[in-house]
């Protein structure tokens, strides 16, 4: 039976009822029907990651190749996929809520804004206008049952400031806003004064590398995890250490450590 974007969608708002679960990010077709492959139940694209794969730097692609993208990943796979849309291409509400419903139309499950301005002289937008953003993006969401996720990125841009965080948070899911994110916090109790401000709302871990267990995250009260661009770090990594070697050293060593052909041929058949 086809599975419809109608039930992704209703399965993905289910999946943040209880509990807590890792929500891996692919960067292109393939890893994202190799993580349906090893059993993951949703997925979530990673602006970093498909910004590499087009030979970009992240925060340097359009809302036209990011909506391509989108499309190709929810129809390649029968999961549920949470979109990274950035800061929703655009500054002013009603054009983030333009590109939003472009966005919705792709058949993603979730999708996120962020209150990130890209200057590093003002990092974060002004609070009344992130506000603003979010109300937007609830609107153009609509009755689809796309789950709006609200982002707060002050502490990746430096801004260290949890009462900050937690207000921003709290108003995003006043404003429409279904899932809460604050990518870069680490401590247990900052996690933790996050997940309690803003509940019942469930709220979003980023873990890249090291940090917390999916068991862990889940005591602290923590509803899904994510990982934004570090498997598309790790699969990069593998392809510069071994494209590094054959170019200084002009030895293949590193070609030995791929994985299986086989086994991808055995899992994409």
């Amino acid at each position: 039976m086809q599975v419809t974007t109608a039930d992704k969608r209703a399965t993905f708002r289910k999946m943040h009822d209880s509990g807590c679960f890792i929500l891996p990010n692919p960067f292109d077709v393939g890893s994202a029907k190799a993580l349906q492959h090893l059993g993951f139940k949703a997925l979530a694209s990673s602006s970093a990651g498909f910004a590499w794969t087009i030979g970009k730097a992240d925060n340097h692609v359009t809302v036209e190749d990011v909506c391509q993208h989108l499309a190709a990943l929810c129809s390649a796979v029968d999961i549920p996929v949470n979109a990274d849309f950035e800061g929703g291409f655009a500054v002013e509400p009603d054009r983030v809520g333009e590109n939003v419903e472009r966005g919705v139309r792709t058949g993603v499950a979730g999708l996120s804004i962020e209150d990130s301005t890209g200057d590093k002289d003002k990092p974060i937008y002004d609070r009344a206008l992130a506000i603003e953003r979010i109300k937007a993006a609830r609107k153009a969401i609509g009755d689809s049952g796309t789950l709006l996720v609200g982002r707060c990125e002050a502490y990746l841009w430096g801004v260290a400031d949890l009462n900050l965080v937690i207000d921003r948070l709290t108003a995003y899911a006043d404003a429409g806003a279904d899932c809460l994110y604050a990518p870069g916090l680490k401590s247990r109790e900052d996690i933790a004064a996050v997940v309690k401000a803003v509940h019942p709302k469930p709220f979003n871990l980023l873990i890249g590398g090291s940090g917390l267990s999916l068991q862990e995250a889940a005591d602290l009260g923590v509803r899904r995890i994510s990982v934004g661009g570090s498997l598309a770090r790790v699969a990069w990594g593998g392809f510069m250490r071994a494209a590094k070697e054959m170019a200084e050293k002009g030895t293949f060593a590193e070609l030995g450590s791929g994985y299986s052909g086989g086994e991808l041929n055995k899992m994409f058949s």
